[in-house]
C-alpha cells in the first residue's frame, strides 16, 4: 500500500471537511444499506421502508436535506420507531459523520442498548462494520459506551449522568423514551435541556426526541408534539377515497368478539377489514394539523398503524376488552397501543363512600383468597400494619389492621409484631392462612431496628424497604445490601415506587363493580372512619418547577399510616409473585372440585408453600 505524505493526509482531510452534505435520504440510505441483524430484529435482513411507509416521512425529516432541525416522534408500541434512531445513527456514521450523542433513560439502559442494538447493526452493516472497528482489537476506540469513526464519535450515556450531558459539543442528539427521564439529574436540572445545549454550537444540528407518553400534565414528548406542527399520516378509504387519520373511536367490533374489529370510514360510512391495511399505508401521506414552531416536526404514530403481521386491529380491542376493569392497565393501554397520555380520572377519593360500601365476610378470610401479604409502618411510639388477601387479577380484601403501641427502640413491640406476623387466619373451608409475605417500611424511623428484626428472615419472607417517590419508579426494584448490628450483617433493602404504589392503589379504590383490582373492606371495629381518613389521605397535586410540571402525592391530613401499610402489603404481592393458575387448581384439588363454577373465578385457598419460584427465591 502506497504511504501518503503529511501534505496529501493534510489536503485529503481539509477536503472532507469542504465536502457538501450527502444528497441520499435517511430512508433511500436504509433501503441500500441497513441490515437487520437476527440478535435484534424478529424480521432480519434487508431494511425495506415498504414494510412500514409511515416511517418514511419521518426518517427524511432526520436527512441532512431537511432543513427540519428538531423532530419529536410521539408513538405507541410495535411500530418500528426504535429503527428510526437506529437508521439515522447508521446514516451519520457512513454519510455525515459527525460528534453524535445518544442519550436513554439510565447509563444502565444505554449499555444494554449498545450491546443489543447498535453492536448488531453495526456488525451486520457492511458500510457501518468498516468505519468502526472491532471493540475486540487493542485501542479500538470501540467500547460500550463510545464508537468512533472517522469523522466523527459516538456517545452513549443516561439521563441520569450529568458528567454524560455536560461534556463536548454534539452536533446530533437522539434522545430515546424521555419521558422515563428523571426531573432534575443531580441538581442541574432538566436532562433535555442539558443535552440541547451541547447542540446550540452547530448550524447544521438535529435533535431527534422520541418516546411513549405517559402522564397527562407530565409528559415531556407531548408537551414537544403540542408545540410542534403536530402532523399525522393520513390514509384513503379504499371505497371513496377519503383521506384520515386512524383513530381509535373509529375501530368497530361486534360485542365480546375482537377478531371483528374494523376501521369505520366516517364519510361513506363502511366499514374497512385490515386486510387494505397495506395499500392503505403505502398511499399515505403526513400532514400538519397545527402551526407549530419554526424547524420543528412532530410526528405522532398510534399502534393501530402496525402492518400487517404485527400488531392488528384485534389485538387492540382484545388487550383494550381485558384492561378495561383496571385503571391501571387501561392506562398501560392508552399509552403503548395508542400512544397517548392517561389523564386521571380524579385528584382524591372519598372516604365516606368507601367506609359505606364495606361488607361482611363469611369469614376470617374469604374463600377466593389466595394469599395473605402485610404491609407494616414504624412511628414514633407505635408499630401499625395491615394483612390483606389477595387473588388472580390482583382482587383484595381487608383482612386484619392492627396498632401495636410501645417504643420501637425497645424490643417489647418487637416481640408483638413477630406474634403478629405468625398470626393465622380462617377461611369457610377451616382452612388455616399465614402470612405468606410482608414489607417493613425501614425509611422514616427506627431503621436499625427494621434492619435487625428483617436480618435472616428471608425464607420466612419479611423485608425490610424503602419508599422512593418519581414517577416511573417500579413497584418493587430489586435489592441493596444494607448493614447493621455489632456485627455489621448484610440485610436485604427493597426500594418500593410509592407514586406508583399509591396511584394502582387509588385507581383500584375508584372501582365499583367487583371482580379484578376491586378492592374489597370489612365490617369490622379496626375498619372505622379513622381507617378510611387514613387510606384516602392523599391526594395527586401539580407542581410546576423551571417550567416543566410535576405531579406529586401531597397529605390532606396528618396522619396516612393506613395507605402506607396498603402500599407495603402492595409492594409484598409483588415480591412474593404467586403463580394464581397454580394456586386455583390446587385450591380446587383439595376441595374436591372437579370443574369450574359457572359464575366466574373457581373457589380460591391458600397453599402452605408456593407452587413455583419466585425472583427472590431465584435472586437468594
Amino acid at each position: 500500500m502506497t504511504s501518503l505524505t503529511a501534505s496529501e493526509i493534510y489536503e485529503a482531510a481539509f477536503a472532507a471537511g469542504w465536502a457538501a452534505e450527502p444528497l441520499q435520504t435517511l430512508s433511500e440510505w436504509a433501503d441500500e444499506h441497513r441490515v437487520l441483524s437476527g440478535k435484534s430484529s424478529a424480521e432480519a435482513g434487508r431494511w425495506r421502508t415498504s414494510r412500514t411507509p409511515y416511517l418514511r416521512g419521518i426518517m427524511d425529516a432526520l436527512s441532512a436535506t431537511s432543513p427540519i432541525q428538531r423532530v419529536v416522534f410521539m408513538k405507541g408500541a410495535q411500530i418500528g420507531g426504535t429503527e428510526v434512531g437506529n437508521n439515522w445513527i447508521g446514516y451519520i456514521i457512513h454519510r455525515c459523520p459527525a460528534p453524535v450523542l445518544m442519550v436513554q433513560p439510565t447509563v444502565m439502559i444505554a449499555q444494554r442498548v449498545s450491546k443489543q442494538r447498535i453492536d448488531p447493526m453495526i456488525e451486520a452493516t457492511p458500510v457501518l462494520s468498516e468505519r468502526v472497528r472491532e471493540p475486540r482489537s487493542r485501542d479500538s476506540g470501540n467500547t460500550t459506551f463510545l464508537k468512533e469513526f472517522d469523522g466523527g464519535l459516538l456517545i452513549l450515556t443516561g439521563a441520569n449522568s450529568s458528567a454524560g450531558l455536560r461534556s463536548m459539543p454534539m452536533r446530533f442528539l437522539f434522545m430515546d423514551e424521555i419521558d422515563e427521564y428523571p426531573g432534575d439529574v443531580d441538581g442541574q436540572g432538566d436532562p433535555v435541556a442539558l443535552a440541547e445545549k451541547r447542540t446550540t454550537t452547530f448550524t447544521r444540528r438535529k435533535v431527534f426526541l422520541c418516546s411513549t407518553p405517559t402522564v397527562k400534565g407530565d409528559s415531556r414528548i407531548e408537551r414537544e408534539f403540542e408545540a410542534s406542527d403536530q402532523r399525522r399520516y393520513f390514509i384513503a378509504c379504499p371505497y371513496c377515497g377519503n383521506m384520515d387519520w386512524i383513530q381509535w373511536a373509529n375501530i368497530r367490533w361486534e360485542k365480546d368478539q375482537p377478531k371483528t374489529a374494523r376501521l369505520f370510514c366516517v364519510n361513506c360510512e363502511r366499514l374497512i377489514e385490515e386486510r387494505h391495511k397495506v395499500e392503505m399505508l403505502n398511499g399515505g401521506e403526513w400532514r400538519p394539523t397545527a402551526e407549530g414552531r419554526e424547524r420543528t416536526a412532530g410526528f405522532h404514530l398510534s399502534g393501530l398503524y402496525s402492518p400487517l403481521g404485527w400488531k392488528s386491529w384485534a389485538d387492540c380491542v382484545s388487550e383494550f376488552l381485558a384492561a378495561k376493569g383496571d385503571t391501571f392497565l387501561l392506562k398501560t393501554w392508552v399509552n403503548t397501543v395508542l400512544g397517548e397520555t392517561w389523564e386521571e380520572p380524579a385528584e382524591s377519593l372519598d372516604d365516606a363512600v368507601l367506609l359505606a360500601r364495606r361488607e361482611k365476610y363469611s369469614a376470617e378470610v374469604p374463600a377466593e383468597a389466595l394469599v395473605l401479604t402485610a404491609g407494616v409502618d414504624i412511628q414514633d411510639d407505635r408499630i401499625e400494619l395491615e394483612v390483606v388477601g389477595w387473588a388472580a387479577g390482583e382482587e383484595s380484601w381487608g383482612i386484619d389492621y392492627r396498632v401495636l403501641y410501645g417504643d420501637p427502640g425497645k424490643d417489647d413491640v418487637w416481640r408483638a409484631l413477630a406474634d403478629a406476623l405468625d398470626q393465622t387466619y380462617q377461611n369457610e373451608f377451616k382452612e388455616r392462612l399465614r402470612i405468606s409475605c410482608a414489607c417493613i417500611d425501614s425509611g422514616g424511623h427506627f431503621t436499625q431496628q427494621v434492619y435487625g428484626f428483617c436480618r435472616g428472615k428471608t425464607v420466612r419472607r419479611i423485608f425490610a424497604t424503602k419508599g422512593m417517590a418519581g414517577a416511573g419508579r417500579p413497584i418493587v426494584s430489586a435489592p441493596m445490601r444494607r448493614r447493621s448490628g455489632r456485627n455489621r450483617r448484610p440485610v436485604e433493602l427493597f426500594l418500593v415506587g410509592v407514586d406508583e404504589a399509591k396511584g394502582l392503589i387509588y385507581s383500584r379504590l375508584r372501582l365499583k363493580e367487583r371482580g379484578p383490582g376491586y378492592s374489597h373492606f370489612p365490617v369490622r371495629p379496626e375498619y372505622d372512619e379513622e381507617f378510611f381518613a387514613q387510606l384516602t389521605a392523599e391526594k395527586i397535586i401539580t407542581r410546576y418547577h423551571r417550567g416543566f410540571a410535576r405531579r406529586e402525592w401531597v397529605k390532606t391530613r396528618p396522619r396516612n399510616e393506613a395507605l402506607d401499610c396498603r402500599a407495603g402489603a402492595l409492594a409484598a404481592l409483588y415480591l412474593l409473585n404467586p403463580s394464581w393458575e397454580a394456586l386455583m387448581r390446587r385450591a380446587r384439588e383439595r376441595r374436591g372440585e372437579t370443574q369450574t363454577p359457572q359464575h366466574g373465578i373457581p373457589p380460591r385457598g391458600y397453599v402452605r408453600r408456593a407452587p413455583r419460584r419466585s425472583w427472590i427465591d431465584s435472586w437468594r
